[in-house]
């Protein structure tokens, strides 16, 4: 985005790809449909990125969801929004919108060179390792765009971190966001629902009541619902205390009729049975039940109820950073200034899941990731205004 920017402005722009192809993250975003961005208000938008919103915020004014679904529709992508309210494009796919967007840069005039990675600085100047050799270089304005630490084997292993904090640097250690996290099944619990979808509830944390569904897996459990919820529950587990997962299994029936239906049921019943007639919950909701309260069966409707109302999956802690959708953490926002450069290193900038801020699933990252490189680039313009070479 920032190539595409700065080429625009009639600069000799030169993109260094660490990978055999260009935008392979982008490619697996769009696995199972791009979610590019979101369609809610403005303002809703800029309250998901939390701690962050502030200093982002210049960032997405200047290029908003709607910007975004524009920018889409010149590169020949028409774009939908779900009943979610998440925008895709109507292909639900990457790879149309990555080959429209590659061919611009190229008539642009921007040089991407793959297999090309950055190892660090040498003598001031960037230092790159290629089939070719390793070789150093020098230029007038440099962004780093060098991802999280989330999905390393698509180029993002946080490698940079030590040669940023040598140069003075301040980083913020990184963490899993939107994660999974490993809960201490029963053998029989995994034997029967490893892999079973928990639908059409609710989770409560301190973000508030957000609708949806999860996936119960063998080690834990993972899926949208939980990455909605996870910064919270992730801090929670770092700072020592314990966490769980509080769900509502039935979030359209009130504690008051639920505890009705169940009190109607005779109490000859088995337990089973007097939560599929009073109830309908499904095996794996009810396998759930059994996990939390040991004690079940001797549970009143009343309490029964409650338990249905607010039941919590004791959580011991999250999956590696390694498997997480996104990562937390990376440049410390105070590192840059207004113009996304680097205090510490005049002349380099940096955009993307590489700064030190997070967000929930549902186009938040890819708006975010996009709108700073064309932050950066409005500031690396600004820069090379000063009396900078055009380069």
């Amino acid at each position: 985005m920032a190539a595409e920017v700065l080429a625009g402005a009639g600069h000799a722009v030169t993109v260094f790809e660490a990978m055999p192809t260009a935008g392979r993250k982008l490619l697996m975003a769009g696995k199972s449909g791009l979610n590019i961005t979101h369609s809610e208000d403005h303002s809703l938008l800029l309250s998901r990125y939390g701690s962050a919103e502030d200093t982002l915020r210049s960032a997405l004014d200047d290029f908003t969801g709607e910007d975004l679904r524009q920018w889409c529709a010149g590169l020949g992508i028409e774009t939908f929004v779900g009943s979610s309210g998440r925008v895709f494009p109507t292909a639900m796919k990457a790879s149309p919108l990555l080959r429209a967007w590659l061919a611009r840069l190229d008539g642009l005039g921007v040089i991407i060179r793959t297999r090309h990675r950055w190892v660090g600085f040498e003598d001031g100047a960037l230092k790159f390792e290629a089939p070719e050799g390793a070789f150093t270089a020098r230029f007038d304005a440099v962004l780093l765009a060098l991802g999280g630490a989330s999905w390393p084997r698509l180029g993002s292993d946080a490698a940079w971190v030590p040669w940023l904090e040598q140069k003075g640097v301040a980083i913020a250690p990184f963490l899993p966001a939107n994660c999974g996290f490993e809960v201490a099944w029963s053998p029989t619990f995994v034997e029967r629902f490893a892999g079973a979808p928990v639908k059409s509830v609710t989770a409560t944390s301190p973000i508030g009541t957000t609708p949806g569904e999860f996936v119960v897996n063998r080690w834990g459990i993972e899926g949208s619902l939980v990455y909605a919820h996870s910064a919270p529950l992730r801090d929670r587990l770092i700072e020592g205390h314990a966490a769980s997962f509080e769900i509502d299994l039935m979030p359209g029936r009130s504690l008051e009729r639920l505890e009705r239906d169940i009190a109607r049921q005779p109490a000859k019943l088995s337990l089973s049975n007097r939560l599929r007639k009073g109830t309908g919950l499904d095996p794996v909701k009810v396998g759930l039940l059994r996990e939390a309260f040991a004690d079940l069966a001797r549970f009143d409707p009343q309490k029964l109820a409650g338990a249905i109302k607010r039941l919590p999956i004791a959580l011991e802690r999250t999956r590696p950073i390694a498997e997480a959708i996104s990562s937390a953490g990376g440049i410390s926002l105070e590192a840059m200034d207004e113009r996304s450069m680097l205090k510490a290193l005049p002349g380099v900038f940096a955009a993307g899941e590489m700064l030190d801020w997070e967000a929930p699933t549902g186009g938040y990252l890819l708006t975010a990731c996009l709108a700073t490189g064309r932050a950066a680039a409005s500031g690396m313009l600004g820069f090379l205004s000063e009396g900078q070479p055009s380069a």
